[in-house]
């Protein structure tokens, strides 16, 4: 006569002794599984493993800093967010089209993660005078970088560049200039 009470009898998945030894393996099993999620939903931005060329782009972008210097260009940008609306005044903006030209880039980078960059195209409105748009209402701190290009990739072959930087929490407005002083 079969015994009920017998464990030798009962499934696997009913025995005492496999949940008590398998038990914590398929726990931690699991926590690594959420671990690892977090890990790359949280990764940070990748390191520049190219420093040469990297180099260069900073020789570059200091040679259009010193052009801006030497053109005398700074601006004045105030954010609307209210409404989205982004408006730069440039002072001693020169008439050339190929210096001025009818849209502007503006590059809002954010400081922690490079998924919310913005990369926002400011139109001519009148002399020294652009508009643009916000693409999502930007809060904390912002690093900024005007181009006088319409296209990102191009911007190695910009003739200057404005940068800087904007703290959403205490104020609405700064000042772009050159990163390079005469």
């Amino acid at each position: 006569m079969v015994d009920p009470n017998d464990e030798s009898l009962k499934p696997w998945y009913r025995q005492f002794w496999f949940w008590f030894v398998f038990g914590p393996l398929i726990f931690i099993i699991i926590m690594c599984g959420f671990t690892v999620s977090i890990a790359l939903k949280g990764a940070d931005d990748v390191i520049i493993d190219n420093y040469y060329k990297e180099g260069r782009m900073i020789n570059q972008a200091l040679e259009q800093d010193k052009r801006a210097s030497e053109l005398g260009l700074s601006g004045d940008l105030r954010f609307d967010l209210a409404t989205g609306d982004i408006v730069l005044k440039i002072a001693n903006a020169p008439t050339d089209e190929t210096l001025m030209p009818q849209e502007l880039l503006l590059m809002m980078g954010h400081p922690v993660k490079a998924a919310k960059d913005q990369l926002i195209a400011l139109k001519y409105i009148s002399p020294g005078y652009y508009r643009g748009e916000l693409l999502e209402k930007p809060e904390y701190a912002w690093y900024l970088t005007l181009y006088p290009i319409n296209d990102i990739a191009r911007r190695n072959d910009a003739p200057w560049t404005l940068s800087g930087e904007i703290n959403f929490q205490q104020g609405d407005a700064t000042q772009l200039v050159p990163r390079v002083k005469n």
